[in-house]
């Protein structure tokens, strides 16, 4: 197939389009909630709140932000660090045997952040010790700036960058996870007291299977080099969990690139889409160029700093960037386009964000 037909398809594997009538080896569709939204990708970039929400709120139009809120709320879902140091949001159930497989990676050079942090095990051993104990003693919740506090109270430095990797490192063994802002403030609870059940595969070869049947058939038609990129993983066990789940190879243009069969029998997807800067669509994949050219690239990330813009989408193409300032009485989008695009259409993808704010949208250019 032309590459126009895999980014169709690849707007029906990211929810962008009608919800395929069934996900063929990887598992049931989404149910239409929050939950079922997570579950269908697996991991969903949420290094940035706001953007995660709203990643959810595009793909659950009948959902208005405090909804959305809410629903992350019920511990069906949770926040952590289990792919290339990044914060994703995961099925809660799923977690455990994630940050196993691939969060651990991460762990591989925590020697040379440590020296160069002035850390150590002993440290970061007594780190997790004060967590687990601040955490129960509280009810099992504290905001960031209060696991700090219990740190220094325990005789820990956290000043600099030392705090934040400490508390990266509790999630990253298993023992704490990020839950819902108190306010603008970031959470903290103990893994084990927010996963109401926990899934854990039967092998390391049935969990690569999982995984790749996730990403493929919430990103699918997408290369082995792209999952390989959104998990961190090696190319050897990349193509192992694709070998076993059950995919379809698909010839794009000349590249191999892997599919859900389910996702093969949607029909064309057009139409408009306002998404935030760290949403899957960009996020998750290694090449982005079906999506937007190297010069759209260089404006989507300025300075190739890892911030991505929102973006304007058009047919599955990146045709503009989009920034919010939200008001008490309406929430203003400084549009900036690519080309010249129709203010009707740029307006009606944004009327989609307005209503999940339940605010009156004001569009500028700049």
């Amino acid at each position: 197939m032309d590459s126009s037909a895999a980014l169709s398809l690849r707007l029906t594997s990211l929810l962008l389009g009608p919800t395929p009538a069934g996900a063929g080896a990887s598992g049931p569709h989404p149910t239409g909630d929050v939950p079922g939204v997570v579950a269908w990708f697996g991991a969903m970039q949420a290094q940035d709140l706001n953007s995660v929400l709203w990643s959810l709120g595009a793909r659950l139009p009948h959902l208005r932000l405090p909804d959305v809120v809410a629903a992350t709320e019920d511990r069906s879902v949770v926040r952590t660090w289990p792919m290339r140091g990044t914060v994703h949001l995961v099925p809660s159930a799923d977690a455990h045997w994630m940050l196993d497989l691939t969060g651990v990676r991460q762990l591989t050079g925590v020697a040379r952040r440590w020296a160069h942090l002035g850390l150590d095990e002993k440290i970061a051993g007594r780190s997790m010790e004060l967590l687990a104990a601040a955490l129960t003693g509280a009810g099992g919740r504290l905001t960031r700036s209060a696991c700090l506090a219990a740190l220094r109270e325990g005789g820990i430095d956290v000043s600099g960058q030392r705090g934040y990797h400490l508390l990266w490192y509790a999630a990253q063994r298993s023992l704490t996870a990020i839950a819902p802002n108190d306010g603008a403030e970031q959470t903290f609870v103990l893994l084990d007291d927010w996963v109401p059940e926990r899934f854990t595969p039967s092998s390391r070869e049935e969990a690569l299977a999982i995984l790749a049947g996730r990403y493929f058939r919430s990103h699918g038609p997408a290369t082995v080099k792209d999952f390989a990129g959104w998990t961190g993983l090696g190319l050897r066990e990349s193509r192992a969990g694709i070998a076993a789940a059950g995919l379809v190879a698909v010839d794009v243009q000349g590249d191999e690139m892997w599919a859900d069969p389910a996702v093969l029998d949607a029909g064309p997807v057009t139409g408009w889409w306002a998404l935030p800067g760290f949403d899957e669509f960009m996020l998750g994949y290694k090449d982005r160029s079906m999506m937007a050219t190297t010069e759209q690239l260089s404006r989507i990330v300025p300075g190739g700093n890892g911030v991505f813009q929102s973006t304007i989408v058009r047919d599955g193409r990146v045709v503009g960037a989009w920034k919010r300032t939200i008001g008490a009485k309406a929430v203003t989008v400084t549009v900036t386009p690519f080309a010249t695009l129709p203010d009707a259409d740029v307006e009606a993808a944004l009327a989609g964000y307005a209503a999940y704010l339940d605010l009156p949208l004001i569009v500028k250019n700049p």
